[in-house]
């Protein structure tokens, strides 16, 4: 058996072999596995072939270079190799593209292609020895995409660059003339769910969006590191990119059978380049003062919702499957001293519990730049500004601070050594996308991007942090791999338009969970809504990623938030499905959010949650197939808020109260 077995590998191995060498006699043409990459000699342009489907049709890449778009088919020459390689992603094939011409840097555009995977990969790389800057280059640019989707519900997604001012994720119908995502778009067919996925995987040097022209039906396609402007939080234009070699992103293109487990394959590409940070422990079940205390918050009420949590909740199934919960301090607990802080941490413990805490690590709310800095007295604010075009530049009330510069490292060091010493294990970092704006110029003069900052920025705070559980607040999507977990969306509360607009993020953002370890759908807070309000803001919370409470249950707390806590929070069945797992969406066509979302465990059953965010009860048919079951068998189904149970074949109707949710598991 055993060397029947090998002699089956290697004759794979010289069929797979025969397919690439035969085609070497043509070496301007690559076919592996799945796919066929061609250059087309006249256009001097790439065609990319998938299971026979043209998916890119004389695609060529572009750069600025002085003020002017340069592309590669201006070049005067080409040479076409190909050669095995064995990197991260497996063993595939690099098929190169050398562009010169005596006018111009030599431009080497790279294909990586791997028999197994729906997707390729594509950047270039420009090289002079005198040195050459770029604020734009796009290793995709298409001026005619062929035909890919069948006809029907065609759309594209818009993604964006950060979760800040309250900005919204959008399915679009295919009647725009042009459309920017950030770093990442699905244009799919929401019938049959066939869908393009097109995005960039390094967030090293660039901000990177796809930018798409359409009439009547996709008709330009580009993908390019540079992007700056309202959305990225920019006033200034992306900065440059310099040296004698310069790369661009490298971008992921491919056709998949289901858009959503294209954008999944996107996220474990994205986690192959730069692995998401790890955490050992369980997903944080918890509260944060936020949601209800705010600015009222005082060192006895922190105590008091300590107390709370372990005598009414922790013993009533609200507990993680490590047996604890996280007491959370946002803004405002810097009126606590430290020796209250560690009382604080002494109490959570006590209480089995582990203390959080919250800081914003690149900004100044003060705005005054003449104060001086406390971790490094030798400095004054005005000094760590972010200019752009000589001035502070300001966003959400705080002015932008340099992360490169050394008060910010002497700021982390002071306020990281303070958080350890006092017994904390999590902080929730917030207003981050301040780090990664353009800017004038930053005090490391290698920084030359508002990305390249922000990565600097954030290594420096995995030094000073990183043994911490670290939650971003309001932050860019990417780069993803510095913290366990970051919020999905902007602040949310508690009425149905709340659950509705975090839902919204997890409806076309859910696959952020395989670049970070959790997705948050931050506080969720239960006073002033109704009984299906509360159910379906808790269900929004479990099934996006970690579970955190926002009311006020201190002593003098409202009486309605502490019942509804134990009414709702303790619901063992309920609760046992927040493991941190996500849940994606069904469909793919709303231009708000979706309202039914499902997760398949292991053993094959199925959760799935349907939203009702309307002022009307609904009738909702969901069809078994659709969800991903079997229609010829009979399922056992059960709703997790009442525990009604109930058998259900070929479709599945259910009524939903307005404003409410019904949370099924079916086995």
């Amino acid at each position: 058996m055993k060397s029947k077995i090998q002699y089956l590998k290697s004759l794979l191995g010289v069929c797979l072999l025969f397919m690439v060498t035969s085609c070497n006699n043509h070496a301007e043409d690559l076919t592996v596995g799945k796919w066929k990459i061609s250059f087309n000699a006249d256009k001097k342009a790439i065609d990319v072939y998938q299971n026979t489907v043209l998916i890119a049709d004389a695609l060529y890449a572009t750069y600025h270079l002085e003020g002017k778009q340069v592309a590669s088919c201006n070049y005067s020459n080409y040479k076409v190799s190909n050669n095995k390689i064995v990197d991260s992603f497996g063993t595939g094939y690099q098929y190169t593209i050398i562009y010169t011409d005596n006018e111009l840097p030599k431009l080497t555009q790279y294909f990586y292609v791997y028999p197994d995977k729906d997707y390729v990969l594509t950047d270039f790389i420009l090289e002079d020895n005198n040195g050459i800057a770029s604020n734009r280059m796009a290793p995709v640019q298409i001026d005619q995409m062929p035909q890919i989707l069948n006809t029907g519900d065609n759309r594209a997604l818009f993604m964006p660059f950060d979760n800040d001012k309250w900005i919204r994720y959008q399915s679009h119908p295919l009647t725009f003339d042009q459309l920017t995502s950030y770093e990442v778009t699905a244009i799919f067919n929401n019938d049959d769910r066939r869908g393009l996925i097109i995005g960039s995987v390094e967030h090293d040097n660039w901000k990177t969006a796809v930018l798409i022209g359409n009439k009547d039906n996709i008709c330009s396609l580009m993908c390019y590191g540079g992007v700056a402007d309202e959305l990225t939080r920019d006033v200034k234009e992306h900065g440059i990119v310099i040296g004698k070699k310069i790369k661009s992103p490298k971008i992921l293109l491919g056709l998949f059978s289901d858009w959503r487990n294209g954008l999944e394959e996107y996220a474990h590409a994205n986690a192959v380049i730069a692995p998401p940070k790890t955490w050992e422990k369980a997903v944080p079940f918890g509260w944060n003062s936020w949601g209800a205390l705010q600015f009222n918050l005082t060192w006895q009420k922190a105590l008091e919702v300590s107390d709370f949590f372990k005598n009414n909740l922790q013993n009533h199934h609200f507990v993680n499957p490590d047996n604890t919960v996280y007491i959370g301090l946002d803004s405002g607990w810097n009126s606590f001293s430290e020796e209250q802080l560690k009382s604080f941490i002494e109490k959570c413990k006590a209480n089995g519990q582990i203390g959080g805490i919250y800081w914003t690590p690149f900004t100044d709310w003060g705005r005054n730049p003449e104060r001086t800095i406390d971790a490094a007295p030798e400095y004054k604010y005005k000094d760590i500004y972010l200019y752009a075009n000589g001035n502070p530049q300001e966003l959400d009330g705080a002015y932008a601070i340099d992360p490169t510069h050394p008060a910010v490292e002497a700021m982390m060091k002071e306020t990281s050594e303070l958080f350890r010493r006092t017994g904390f294990e999590y902080v929730k970092m917030d207003f981050m996308t301040h780090g990664a704006m353009e800017a004038d110029g930053w005090y490391n003069k290698q920084i030359t991007t508002g990305i390249q900052g922000y990565n600097y920025g954030m290594q420096l705070l995995n030094k000073y942090f990183g043994d911490m559980y670290i939650n971003l607040s309001i932050s860019p999507v990417f780069p993803a791999h510095y913290a366990q977990s970051r919020r999905i969306a902007c602040d949310a509360w508690n009425k149905i338009k709340d659950t509705e607009y975090t839902l919204n993020a997890l409806s076309y953002g859910w696959w952020q969970k395989y670049i970070y370890q959790y997705n948050d759908a931050d506080h969720i807070v239960l006073r002033d809504a109704t009984e299906g309000e509360n159910r379906a803001r808790i269900t929004s919370g479990i099934i996006t990623g970690i579970y955190i409470a926002g009311d006020d249950f201190s002593k003098d707390g409202p009486a309605e938030a502490k019942e509804r806590a134990k009414k709702f929070m303790t619901n063992a069945a309920v609760n046992a499905v927040a493991t941190g797992e996500v849940f994606r969406p069904v469909e793919g066509n709303g231009e708000q959010s979706e309202n039914i979302f499902v997760r398949t465990d292991i053993n094959g059953s199925l959760y799935c949650a349907i939203f009702n965010y309307s002022e009307n009860e609904s009738v909702v048919s969901l069809s078994l197939e659709r969800i991903g079951l079997d229609m010829d068998k009979e399922y056992h189904v059960t709703e997790l808020w009442s525990g009604k149970q109930f058998t259900s074949s070929t479709e599945l109707s259910l009524t939903i109260p307005a404003k409410d949710v019904k949370f099924i598991h079916i086995n």
